[in-house]
Formats: C-alpha cells, sequence, structure tokens
C-alpha cells in the first residue's frame, strides 16, 4: 500500500533532519536535496494527474483535441479529393413508340 503524501512528506523530513542532526549532511546538501525531492514529486503528481484526468474524459466518450483536429483534416481532404466514379452512364436516348397501327377488316 502506498504512503499518503503528508506521511510520505514528514517521513523523508524526519530522515534528512536526522542526517544534518548527526553530521552526516550540511544544510546546503540537505536544502539540495529537499529540492529534488520536491520536483520528483510534483513531476510524480503532474503525471497521476494527467493519467486520471485522461481516463475520466475517455469514460466519458470524449477525444482530445489532436485526435479531433486530426479528423477535420481527414474529412476536409476528403471533401477536396475527387469522387471516383465506377461507371459513368452514357445518356440514355428516349425512344418515341409508335402508336399500334389499327387492323382494317376487323
Amino acid at each position: 500500500m502506498a504512503k499518503s503524501p503528508v506521511t510520505e512528506i514528514f517521513s523523508t523530513l524526519k530522515t534528512y533532519a536526522q542526517k544534518l542532526s548527526d553530521g552526516e549532511r550540511t544544510p546546503a546538501e540537505i536544502a539540495s536535496a529537499l529540492n529534488d525531492w520536491a520536483h520528483e514529486s510534483a513531476d510524480s503528481v503532474r503525471s497521476k494527474i494527467h493519467e486520471e484526468v485522461e481516463a475520466a474524459v475517455l469514460k466519458m466518450g470524449f477525444v482530445k483535441r489532436e485526435e479531433f483536429d486530426a479528423l477535420a483534416k481527414q474529412v476536409a481532404a476528403l471533401k477536396k479529393a475527387p469522387t471516383k466514379q465506377t461507371a459513368k452512364k452514357a445518356p440514355t436516348k428516349k425512344i418515341a413508340k409508335k402508336a399500334p397501327t389499327k387492323k382494317a377488316g376487323k
């Protein structure tokens, strides 16, 4: 199970404070290490937020702007492309029908 962010912060601070009091690290080294840790933690949180937002958006059925723009570009290209006609029909000629002839005498 992952530590809560608050628990992780206190644990990290406690470790650095112990190293400082034991003389293992200088205040400058501790400050640098804390700064690095803060940046790594921020990157981790940013990444997790990004993943959660993407999952929620996908679940709702939305698309990303990049995907929408790519699809719009494809549609525009299809509208501009000449359509293929497999078989062009020749104009049909109307044939006049002759009226039936009447037979004489019957």
